[in-house]
């Protein structure tokens, strides 16, 4: 099982708007995120779900990776815009390994994303991996046991480099 860690896409600039979880993407972002969808879909990678945090410019970036046919639908997870805790993220990547899992991909923010990434493979956050937007981080999850240190890491990109 392999989760893909997945930050939103340029979205429009802190303070443009009155509430921060309604910035949407930018056109920029947009044709970007679009330009890396496509990619994945050539690379053969697809996902079993897709989870979007529920601010507005993470959730149009999940949109346009299931409109590239990367999932069939977007999911909405409150967690991944509200709670930074690894054991959340660990608690809830439990219970959809425990279902049989497949491949997941979470949309969501920096630096959240980059240190969950950070500690289910080292045990701990380093602040050493930075996710630029529209960027990519891949771990592959061990089959049975604990999590946190036990993740392999699979991958992590930029868009220029997709």
């Amino acid at each position: 099982m392999r989760v893909f860690f997945i930050r939103h896409g340029a979205a429009a600039e802190p303070g443009s708007f009155t509430d921060d979880g309604e910035r949407p993407l930018t056109t920029k972002g947009r044709e970007e995120t679009a330009r890396v969808a496509r990619r994945l879909v050539k690379l053969g990678v697809a996902f079993d779900r897709l989870l979007a945090s529920p601010l507005v410019r993470a959730r149009e970036t999940a949109e346009i990776l299931q409109a590239a046919g990367l999932a069939e639908r977007v999911e909405e997870a409150a967690f991944l815009a509200r709670d930074p805790r690894v054991e959340t993220l660990a608690d809830e990547l439990e219970v959809w390994r425990r279902a049989g899992g497949g491949d997941l991909a979470l949309v969501g923010h920096e630096p959240t994303l980059s240190r969950w990434a950070e500690t289910l493979v080292w045990g701990d956050c380093r602040d050493k991996l930075a996710l630029r937007k529209a960027g990519i981080i891949a771990v592959e999850l061990p089959p049975v046991g604990h999590l946190v240190g036990r993740c392999a890491l699979l991958w992590l990109t930029s868009p220029k480099l997709l």
